[in-house]
Order: C-alpha cells, then structure tokens, then sequence
C-alpha cells in the first residue's frame, strides 16, 4: 500500500492541506540520488522507505488491543481502512504539506500524534466495540503473559531500535540526533522505573511491569524527542510512567475495556502526553524548527494550545473513522469469532498453533505440582513404551547389529 499510493497521499503536493495528490503514485519520480522538499539531507528514496516503517507499524500497534476476538477478513479489511482513512490523512497533516502543519506549525518529531495517539484511540475503541475475553472477569483483565522470555527479548528488540526510530527522524548525524538518543533514553529508563515502583506496591516487582514501561516512556518521548533538552526526558519519562499505569487502571478495571496489550494505554495516552510536553518544554535552541513552549522563551501558551488542539482533532478523528470502519466490517463479513475461544485464533483461522501443546488439555482446577506430575508421568509413560517396543523387536527379529547397538539405543531413550 505504501508504495502504491501510501507515499503520495503523504508526501504528495497537497490538495487543500487535507491529503496529498498522486504525482508520485508507485512511488515514481522519487529518486534514489537526489533529495526532496520533505527529506533536505537524505536521498528521496531512502526518506521514503523510512517513512514506510512509520506507516507499517501504526495499524499493526492496534492488533494488540484485539488479540484472540477479531476476524481475520476484518482484520485485513480494517487495516486497509485505517491506513487509508487514518494514518494517511493524519501524516499528511502533521509531516506532509497538509492544514495542521502550513497554518499552525504542529509539532510531532517522530510520530507522537501520527501514530501513537491515533492507534491508541483506534485500539480503545476496538477493545470497547469488541468486548472482553472469555476469562476477563477471572483475571480481572491482567491476564498472565503467554511466553515471558519472547516478550523480554521482544522489549529488548523495540528498546534498541527505538534509537533509530527517534534519531533517524533528525535525517541526519550530529547534535539533534544525538540530543535525541539521550533523551529516548532517560524516559524510557524512567518511566520503567515507576513502572517497577508501583507493581512492587501493588503485587510484586514484575518484569512485565517494567517492559511495559519502558514501551510507555519510549512511546511517549516519540513526539518531544528532537525539540527539548535531553535533561527533560527524565521528568516526562517519569511522568509518562504514572499516566500510563494509572490510565491502565482505569480503562481495564473501571471502565471494563479489554485492551489486550494495553495499546490505548502504553501507546495512546503517552502519546497525547508527549505530544502536550512539548507546549511545555519545547526549546528553539535545540532545534530551528521548534517552538519554545510555556517554561521557556517569552513563556508563550501559543505552542501548548497548538499541541492540545492537535491532539484532540487527530484523537477525535481516528476515534469516529474507527467507529465507522468497525460498522461497515461488522455489516460485511462480521467482527468477532463465532467458534470456541478455547481452539484459539491460530488454530481456528490459520490452522497452526504457536506452541506446540494446548492448555486445555491440562484442567484448570490442577496446581503447579500436579501438573509436573502429570508432564513427567507423560514422558515415563513414553520411555517405557519404547523400551518395550524396542524388546519385542529384539526377541522377534535376529539382530543384524551387534547386541550393543540395541543397548545404546535403549540408555539414549532412558536418557
């Protein structure tokens, strides 16, 4: 989609500050060896297929919130939706030629408007419209992680390579990109801490708790990362990390909306938060294209305004598009599952399963001990079995091998 038409509607000569046009449809006319108006420092092409990892990974932010209930024909059909009639008008508002940038100057370094307060507010709304798992009462919506190792190593993955998220939108080496890296790196440090803090007041220290976090100040610094002194990634990190838990508290335990991955909250609500930070602490000095907001400067309120009217008109905007996408696929093909959750979306739609083994085969009501029990009766069960087999075969069948073979081959089994 981003090479058919995605790049244009984006990047394209705007038709009346609301969407690009299709000059560069296919992506043609966009070099390889000279710049653009959008991309002064960078090849065209390069800026290009950078903006395309932006235009990727918005929709797919939302999956999380509707984990294990939507439809894979809606899923495909809402993801076109919401690329076409969302994330496309929204960028070209804020980092295209379009109304929000060439009349107001919005300020959004890397996509704290454009991608974290539109999926959070799709993700709300979808986990609203959708309705809860089958055991969200159970778990009072925290439900236990499915593999903590993938989801360390997958924090890991995203934490690292947020620094190119971030810095990479400075399109060029030196102050800015570094002064970038240092203050991701503060909030997300930060605002995982809090994290830590209260899960340990609450229940008990909890890795998940500080991923979480972590993904919370990341997302949140997104939007003020390249126009404020990196010192101040601390204080919005900390910030960012109370928004974040608190707004989880209340969107799960509250009001009842089952946001799997707690998109609306880790993504959406720092997104708005970063996005607002910068009215308040935004720097010229750091960057020639910012603003100085209310702490700084002649201590305007003309840039925090700016911010808040963005927010609420991008907010507003994916919130009533999702609606509308959400109706018109429940009319078509439907929305939710109709067959029994406990088979999983893997199985009952693609056919596979993620791991190799099912919970329902183990009933709920075991404990931990008793199922270690279960697992390592299971696997005696198997060694003998094919310690037998291996015996009748022997006693039956003249040995073409030395005796010593079969030996091996039943301590390897025992083993």
């Amino acid at each position: 989609m981003w090479h058919l038409i995605g790049y244009t509607l984006v990047f394209g000569h705007s038709y009346r500050g609301i969407i690009g046009n299709f000059d560069n449809i296919l992506m043609l006319n966009v070099r390889y060896d000279s710049c653009s108006r959008h991309s002064p420092t960078i090849p065209a092409a390069l800026f290009g297929f950078f903006q395309m990892m932006f235009a990727a990974i918005s929709p797919l932010l939302i999956t999380g919130a509707f984990a294990e209930r939507l439809k894979y024909k809606a899923f495909i059909i809402f993801i076109i939706g919401w690329e076409l009639f969302i994330y496309y008008p929204v960028a070209h508002w804020i980092w295209g030629d379009g109304w929000l940038k060439i009349i107001f100057q919005v300020q959004d370094f890397a996509g704290g408007m454009v991608i974290h307060t539109t999926s959070g507010v799709s993700a709300l709304i979808c986990g609203k419209i959708l309705g809860a798992r089958k055991d969200f009462d159970k778990y009072n919506g925290e439900f236990p992680p499915s593999n903590l190792p993938l989801a360390a190593l997958g924090g890991a993955l995203l934490w690292t390579a947020w620094f190119g998220f971030n810095a990479g939108s400075a399109l060029q080496s030196g102050p800015l990109a570094v002064s970038t890296v240092v203050a991701t790196q503060r909030s997300a440090v930060c605002s995982g801490v809090i994290w830590l803090i209260m899960s340990w007041i609450r229940h008990k220290p909890s890795a998940t708790a500080v991923l979480n976090g972590v993904i919370a100040g990341l997302a949140g610094i997104t939007p003020a990362s390249g126009y404020i002194d990196p010192q101040y990634g601390a204080v919005i990190g900390i910030i960012l990390g109370f928004t974040s838990y608190f707004s989880i508290l209340l969107f799960k335990h509250k009001l009842r909306i089952d946001d799997a991955l707690d998109v609306s909250s880790v993504h959406g609500v720092t997104g708005v938060v970063g996005s607002i930070a910068i009215g308040f602490f935004g720097q010229k000095s750091f960057n020639i294209d910012g603003k100085d907001g209310l702490f700084f400067g002649n201590h305007s309120p003309y840039l925090l305004g700016i911010q808040l009217m963005s927010v609420v008109i991008t907010g507003a905007w994916s919130g009533l598009i999702t609606i509308i996408l959400l109706k018109i696929i429940d009319r078509i093909v439907g929305l939710k599952i109709e067959h029994d959750e406990e088979l999983g979306l893997d199985e009952e739609e693609h056919g596979e399963q993620a791991y190799g083994w099912r919970h329902s085969l183990i009933p709920d009501s075991l404990n931990e001990e008793q199922i270690h029990l279960i697992v390592r009766g299971s696997v005696n069960h198997h060694i003998q079995a094919e310690q037998k087999r291996l015996s009748h075969i022997s006693t039956i069948n003249k040995p073409s091998m030395p005796s010593i073979f079969h030996q091996n081959r039943r301590a390897t089994v025992v083993r």
